[in-house]
């Protein structure tokens, strides 16, 4: 994609998320976008940091880091990994990344403690709450997140921002806003359960949601194909 394609898409971006939080009586500040980068090549990710991106989110951890390589020399890009992670790349997303979108698991969460170097600021994390209750589908069920949000308050290294969910592809609006509500009904009341903890992060909405995402509350919307480009059918 030419560098004015990847400008002008994330222009247009900028305007359907403003668009969308004035529809929804919200400040204009209330939400922002995190360009899913993820098998768009660095070039691309520079293009869009010329443009004044600066949050980016990854999926596939090496391409991650040889993107982070490549892009070395612009110190201010806050790296998010989305996805389910996996014991053996802790460290990496540790040692590399600013946020996680997608832990629900306590291992998981004290191997990212455990490995944080104690030079970097906390690493902020988003729990991934499992909103279908599908046993095939990633993220911790609603009746244990209490206890997994208490026990990753207690550890050093990470800061729990906040919620996270992929629900199920929905071209039907009401539908989209009935799944984010479930997330936003749950970070709310995770808030009051934990008014200490300064949770302030809903992560949810995607290139085909993003409506019905900032509707329900979303503070973090990632946009990939509304950005970047259409890309092989695998999600976003």
């Amino acid at each position: 994609m030419p560098e004015a394609s990847v400008s002008k898409s994330l222009s247009s971006a900028r305007e359907r998320l403003q668009a969308a939080l004035s529809a929804a009586g919200r400040p204009d500040d209330a939400a922002r976008l995190l360009a899913v980068s993820k098998t768009k090549p660095a070039d691309m990710l520079r293009q869009a940091y010329l443009a004044g991106q600066r949050a980016f989110g990854e999926n596939y951890l090496q391409e991650a880091l040889e993107k982070r390589q490549a892009l070395a020399d612009l110190d201010d890009i806050e790296w998010h990994f989305i996805g389910a992670l996996q014991s053996n790349k802790t460290r990496d997303v540790a040692e590399h990344f600013d946020w996680v979108h997608g832990v629900d698991r306590e291992k998981i969460a004290r191997r990212l403690s455990e490995q944080r170097p104690v030079e970097l600021e906390a690493i902020n994390v988003c729990l991934q709450l499992n909103i279908s209750g599908e046993s095939s589908k990633s993220g911790v069920a609603l009746a244990d997140l209490p206890a997994l949000a208490e026990t990753l308050l207690s550890l050093p290294g990470i800061r729990l921002r906040g919620l996270m969910a992929l629900p199920a592809p929905s071209d039907d609006f009401r539908q989209q806003r009935h799944a984010f509500r479930q997330l936003a009904t749950a970070f709310a009341e995770l808030q009051e359960r934990f008014p200490e903890a300064r949770l302030d992060t809903l992560s949810m909405g995607m290139s085909g949601d993003l409506e019905a995402a900032i509707a329900e509350g979303a503070t973090i919307v990632r946009l990939g194909t509304a950005i970047f480009g259409s890309r092989p059918p695998s999600g976003e």
